[in-house]
This record gives C-alpha cells, sequence and structure tokens, in this order.
C-alpha cells in the first residue's frame, strides 16, 4: 500500500506545485522515495528528528506550500505535542501519514506497533483522521487529502495489497462504504480488516451489514445510525486499541443517536509484540476464523476463537 501512496504523490506534484514532501530517513520504506527522485528539489529529508520535522512542515504551510510528513506510525506519535500545539490549534493545512501501522511491523515488536496513532489523532480538533485499505482507495485518498485544506493523519499498514472496493470512485472523505446489505447485524470496520470482516460473516454465514469506514474523522453518523437500526446490533473491528479508535467513535456516536449493543474487536489495552505477523493477529482476534466466531455469538451463537 505503502507504493500506491507513493505513487500517487509522484502524479499529484505535476498538478500540485506547491506539494513538498519531509521524512526522516525513511523515504524507501514510506513510499516516499519515488516523490523524491521525481522532485528533488521539493523533498526534505530532515533526519531522525519527529519533533523539527513537524515544525518545519508547519513554516511551509504557512508560506503556501503543501507538506505532506511521511514517518513510521509509532514515531508520528513523537511529535504529537508539536502537531496538537501548532499544525492543529493553528488549522495548519499540514499532511501526516504513518506508515507500518497496527500490527504491521510484527517482527519489530512493541515500539514500532502503534496501537493508539488513530485515537491520539481523533481527539485533535481540526484533525481528519483517515485509515484506508483499498489500494484504489489509498490513491483517492491521497489526492483529497492533498487537496483539502487543514490537518490530515493518513494511517497505512506495511506489507498490504488489497482490493476490495467496487466502482470508479471508492473514497471521499468523510464517507463510509456499505459494502454487503444484512439484518442480523452491522459490522464496521476500516483499513486490512475489511477484507477479513468479509471473509467472516462468510464463515460464520450470518446476514451483516458491512460498512467500510475509512474516515474515522469526520464520522459518517447518517451512514452508521442507518446501519445501527436497520441491524440493531453492532460489531466493530480495526488493527488498533479498542479504546478511542473506530470502535469508540462509533459507540459515542451510537450512545446518544441510536443506543444498540457494541461490541468492539480489536488489541484489548495491551501492547504489541514480536512474532509472526498473522500469529499476532489471531492473538487479538483478527483474522477473519475469530472475527467469525463473534459474529456469530453476537448474531445468536456461541462459538470461541481459541
Amino acid at each position: 500500500m505503502r507504493a500506491f501512496f507513493g505513487e500517487e504523490l509522484v502524479k499529484l506534484g505535476e498538478e500540485v506545485h506547491e506539494l513538498v514532501v519531509l521524512t526522516g530517513d525513511v523515504a524507501k520504506s514510506t513510499g516516499v522515495g519515488a516523490f523524491a527522485r521525481a522532485y528533488p528539489g521539493r523533498f526534505y529529508n530532515i533526519g531522525i528528528s519527529e519533533q523539527d520535522i513537524t515544525g518545519i512542515a508547519s513554516g511551509l504551510a504557512l508560506s503556501g506550500k503543501v507538506p505532506v510528513v511521511a514517518l513510521f506510525a509509532p514515531f508520528v506519535m513523537r511529535a504529537w505535542e508539536q502537531i496538537r500545539s501548532t499544525i492543529a490549534r493553528g488549522n495548519l493545512n499540514v499532511k501526516l501519514v504513518g506508515t507500518h501501522a497496527g500490527l504491521s511491523a510484527a517482527d519489530e515488536g512493541s515500539s514500532h506497533q502503534p496501537l493508539e496513532d488513530v485515537a491520539i489523532m481523533r481527539v485533535l480538533p481540526n484533525m481528519n483522521v483517515i485509515v484506508p485499505g483499498d489500494r484504489r482507495e489509498i490513491a483517492e485518498a491521497t489526492e483529497e487529502m492533498v487537496k483539502v485544506k487543514g490537518p490530515v493523519y493518513m494511517r497505512l499498514g506495511r506489507d498490504e495489497d488489497l482490493s476490495f472496493l467496487e466502482g470508479e470512485d471508492v473514497f471521499t472523505l468523510g464517507k463510509a462504504v456499505m459494502i454487503r446489505d444484512g439484518h442480523e447485524l452491522a459490522v464496521f470496520s476500516n483499513g486490512a480488516m475489511t477484507p477479513e470482516v468479509l471473509k467472516a460473516a462468510e464463515m460464520a454465514g450470518v446476514s451483516a451489514r458491512i460498512v467500510h469506514v475509512p474516515t474515522v474523522k469526520p464520522l459518517d453518523r447518517e451512514a452508521i445510525v442507518s446501519a445501527a437500526k436497520a441491524a440493531g446490533r453492532v460489531v466493530c473491528a480495526e488493527e488498533h486499541s479498542v479504546i478511542g479508535g473506530l470502535g469508540g467513535a462509533v459507540a459515542e456516536l451510537l450512545s446518544s443517536e441510536y443506543p444498540v449493543p457494541v461490541r468492539r474487536i480489536g488489541v484489548q489495552d495491551a501492547f504489541g509484540e514480536s512474532g509472526p505477523g498473522r500469529e499476532l493477529l489471531r492473538k487479538h482476534g483478527l483474522v477473519a476464523e475469530c472475527i467469525g466466531e463473534v459474529l456469530a455469538e453476537v448474531a445468536g451463537g456461541k462459538k470461541k476463537c481459541s
């Protein structure tokens, strides 16, 4: 997915001449190496100094540039105070992209596995938060991120190469997409979890209304409340802590708009650890087999993933 992000930045560079890209010694790993080669005069490698990078990006935004900051997601969080006090508080036109998110940096251990980034970005006023999962969606989200005014945080994984959305235009900021209709329960997911949810519903044999929610903020209130009303029971699945992410946002909304039971699938208030990626996902119930058993349980079954 990082490659699709980087390729789209190169295309946008031809159209948006104010576009500049900053990183901290991770151009190749984040996918922005292609932009560096195409536009060397608009690319800045600041080194491993994330607070400085966000400060410089803020100055560039104030001078009329459109800065995109590409870093590993766990280290975007090192600059949260600058993001809060300068970028968000000033409503500056800075785009933050965190790669290797969730458990995707499996072999690197807990220090490189951000499970809190959506929560701490979502709480900031003015900040838009995007968690795409489909290859075309990432390209379209990158374009919209660059062209919309104001701060944006976009979260990407490491090795995913997924394609599950249909239609010509697959991403609109603030809009969710209903992928499959159903009546027994509504399932909200984003990122790489949506394909797992699709498999899970088939394995469980449940009639699930599956809604892909790539924009965690602003949340598509109408789509979420409508799905909850239609199904009466809700499950949220995300590669993030169950605290403060998509599940938290959905639960907060429904508690005031249309209270229904909400089951949140994610990492249960824990740090990550080293291990094979698929096994880490299984440990936290984030593979199709485990998600399917939760869906069956919520819809009336009693299985448990082991």
